[in-house]
């Protein structure tokens, strides 16, 4: 089977990008943990991620996608009874219950989650397409976003939860929803963020609050993290302080710099060019991951490129924005360059369903 793949249809230039990427991430959470002997390892780690994460974005490539679409439904089950089972068993970190551990390591099962609705809703879509504007279908497409959705919720994780109704409203309007009907959703959940607001954890209430009325005294807590992320992109400058010398980050004035605030890291040390370099870069996966949508072979390929696109995407704005301070803070990551070893893996196991997509661009001929 492998001697029969089109490899002139794989495609290179997203691998080197997305490698480059993982390289780049590995360099700055060095420089971010720089001097921190409890951190010391997690170069070393994240290191390690990477090379078991494109093992598993080439198995993942060289598989022809219908195959993962056909073990979709599977999936789905696994990942809820997880998300399920977090109640119970679920690794505590933080005041939420997001990681399973297994062996020395933790996973949590909400990253997973969207490689498993981008699967569910392109099968689910595909074979529904002449039926996307209709009540019934956009029901029960919701309702198997939903079936993640809440579970992720319920960890508490609002941040992940809402990327998974990003992800099934993008693949919507990729499958013909109208834009009528998306401003309809929009309205929506601007009603629902209203209404729910009350019901947050305390914690997210709070970050809302703190976005909304900043104390500029404030020592501790989200906002003096925003504080100091500002301070250092806005004392980056043109070119940076230099790797390894932005005083924001080697002096710890920046709290968790190798996760949520990587891309203040970037601003600081490597300025205004090597912040802009990033983004183009990562602007670049999201558009090769739209072209090989263009030219699948099927719906269902197509629907998955855009799915991943579509998460991509949502990550990278909204942690530059929390970063520039534009929103409420939150744990979305910087794709590929946030360290986390779940996070980088979905992250490259997406890119291997896009290879995929792109190496069955035409039917096998035997």
């Amino acid at each position: 089977m492998l001697r029969r793949l089109a490899w002139h249809h794989f495609d290179f230039w997203l691998l080197g990008l997305v490698g480059t990427l993982t390289l780049f991430g590995i360099t700055m959470i060095r420089s971010a943990i720089a001097g921190n002997e409890v951190l010391a390892q997690l170069p070393s780690r994240q290191a390690m991620f990477a090379a078991i994460g494109f093992g598993l974005m080439f198995l993942v490539a060289v598989v022809d996608y219908h195959y993962w679409l056909d073990l979709g439904r599977l999936f789905y089950v696994a990942v809820v009874g997880l998300l399920i089972s977090l109640n119970i068993v679920g690794t505590a970190l933080f005041g939420s219950a997001r990681w399973v551990k297994v062996g020395p390591l933790f996973l949590q099962p909400s990253e997973f989650a969207k490689l498993v609705l981008i699967l569910v809703q392109a099968r689910f879509l595909a074979a529904r397409q002449e039926e996307v504007g209709q009540l019934r279908t956009i029901l029960l497409s919701g309702a198997l976003t939903a079936g993640l959705a809440v579970w992720v919720f319920l960890q508490p994780d609002l941040s992940t939860s809402i990327t998974l109704v990003v992800i099934w409203l993008a693949m919507l309007w990729a499958a013909g929803l109208r834009w009528r009907h998306m401003l309809g959703f929009g309205l929506l959940g601007l009603m629902v963020a209203l209404i729910g607001f009350p019901f947050l954890q305390p914690y997210q209430q709070q970050r809302v609050i703190q976005f909304l009325f900043p104390d500029p005294e404030a020592r501790y807590g989200a906002i003096y993290n925003v504080q100091q992320a500002l301070i250092a992109i806005g004392s980056g400058g043109l070119f940076g302080k230099g790797y390894g010398q932005g005083p924001q980050v080697q002096l710890r004035f920046l709290k968790v710099r190798h996760t949520d605030f990587i891309f203040a890291v970037i601003a600081h040390e490597l300025g205004f060019i090597g912040a802009a370099l990033t983004l183009f870069l990562l602007f670049l996966v999201i558009w090769r991951c739209l072209r090989v949508a263009s030219q699948a072979y099927d719906t269902e390929g197509a629907l998955i490129a855009y799915g991943v696109a579509a998460m991509l995407a949502f990550h990278m704005v909204v942690n530059v924005a929390m970063n520039l301070n534009l929103i409420p803070v939150t744990g979305l990551p910087l794709p590929f360059i946030t360290y986390g070893g779940s996070t980088l893996w979905a992250s490259l196991l997406a890119i291997g369903l896009v290879e995929s997509v792109a190496l069955y661009r035409k039917p096998l001929e035997f």
